[in-house]
């Protein structure tokens, strides 16, 4: 289930959101280049990921730019292109900024407490990008947002608000932190969860300055912008060969 639009893109240009995906890209690229030798791999992901086991705290910043893979980032940076425009509409660019680094840093926090002696390193910008989530959930719970669907050989794309978009999200990342072992690699459940939460108190005083529930009554819990039209996506579902 992959969000790929919401049906009110902000009016202003989202520059803090597209620098920061283009951090992240740029960061990987860079990432490439070392990855052709291991000792050099490790000794990068050494210095810049986050290490529980060492809490080193330049690192709660630059682990939020690193990425494991193509796809690990692709879909942070699908997610972020989705959320944040609007956010950052509503906070402004240089405390969008803020809330976004923020929230990764709670993301990371929270990772570590769940599991402080892991020498596991930590990488990715999907604690921050829960963050812009928890804050979007907050802002405009009732905003559509188009689904990809996919199920073995059927694809379909639909709206869905996104109260259930995210809430769904936030309940897959409790319900897999609490059965992941621990000491074990894998995903970071408890710093989506983590961030998720920060995401949301941290936005919590702006939407009580635009009047808590008389601005989701004001806008219909969307975001103060016209709807786009989109035309109507139609994807075959596949079927066998003759």
């Amino acid at each position: 289930m992959f969000p790929i639009r919401d049906h009110n893109p902000s009016l202003g240009t989202p520059w803090i959101t597209w620098a920061l995906i283009g951090a992240n890209v740029l960061v990987y690229l860079v990432t490439l280049g070392a990855s052709a030798d291991q000792r050099t791999l490790i000794a990068f992901y050494d210095a810049w990921a986050l290490i529980p086991a060492e809490s080193d705290p330049l690192t709660y910043i630059t682990s939020q730019f690193l990425h494991g893979g193509f796809m690990h980032l692709a879909g942070n940076m699908l997610f972020l292109w989705v959320f944040g425009d609007n956010l950052e509409d509503e906070m402004g660019h240089l405390p969008f900024l803020g809330f976004y680094l923020l929230g990764g840093i709670a993301a990371a926090l929270a990772q570590t407490l769940s599991d402080p002696a892991s020498p596991i390193p930590m990488v990715g910008a999907s604690g921050a990008i829960a963050g812009v989530m928890g804050g979007y959930l907050l802002m405009f719970p009732r905003a559509r947002v188009d689904v990809l669907i996919i199920f073995i050989v059927f694809f379909r794309v639909i709206p869905i608000p996104a109260w259930i978009v995210l809430g769904v999200w936030f309940g897959i990342q409790i319900f897999s932190g609490a059965s992941a072992p621990a000491g074990v690699g894998g995903v970071a459940y408890w710093a989506h969860a983590g961030g998720f939460v920060a995401g949301t108190a941290l936005a919590l005083p702006l939407w009580l300055r635009r009047g808590g529930m008389a601005f989701w009554r004001r806008n219909r819990g969307a975001p103060p912008h016209p709807q786009a039209v989109y035309r109507r996506t139609s994807i075959p579902v596949a079927g066998r060969r003759r």
